[in-house]
């Protein structure tokens, strides 16, 4: 948190294929030591093969997964009077679209699949149906959140 002025938020560019930031935003964080085209051939390959799978538009069924698997409410630690507790707070805008994209990577790269582009495809396909690791991420993140509800008063 700076203390002297906000920091601007800096909008991503919209990638070349389907001129979507949320998919700008998905293969920044897939790329790993700065190998972008890498991290996109794979992101479209896992497209095509949702495609191939399903017979639905791959990026409808990407964005339907990320919707899904985005938390509403999440517990962050506050300290009172010696004690820490674990307070439901809602989640903001920006943060659910990140956590969403970190359960999905997360659980794709530990899939015993053959390949990325597979494991992608299989955990983009499982959360647009509402099943998978990361749906069951969110959902744990959800009834942490409701088992602290009544430390919900603490919420600065």
């Amino acid at each position: 948190m700076p203390r002297r002025k906000l920091v601007k938020r800096r909008e991503l560019a919209p990638d070349s294929k389907h001129s979507s930031p949320l998919v700008t935003k998905f293969v920044n964080c897939l790329m790993q030591q700065g190998k972008k085209s890498v991290a996109e051939s794979v992101f479209y390959g896992s497209l095509d093969i949702i495609e191939k799978r399903t017979g639905q538009s791959g990026l409808q069924v990407f964005k339907q997964a990320i919707s899904n698997v985005k938390p509403v409410l999440e517990v962050r630690p506050r300290r009172v009077g010696g004690a820490t507790y674990q307070v439901p707070m809602e989640v903001r805008h920006e943060r659910r679209t990140a956590l969403a994209i970190r359960w999905l990577l997360s659980n794709a790269r530990g899939r015993n699949e053959h390949s990325m582009k597979e494991c992608l495809a299989s955990e983009f396909i499982a959360a647009s149906k509402n099943e998978g690791g990361a749906i069951k991420k969110k959902e744990d993140t959800h009834r942490m959140a409701e088992a602290n509800k009544a430390f919900a008063h603490y919420r600065w």
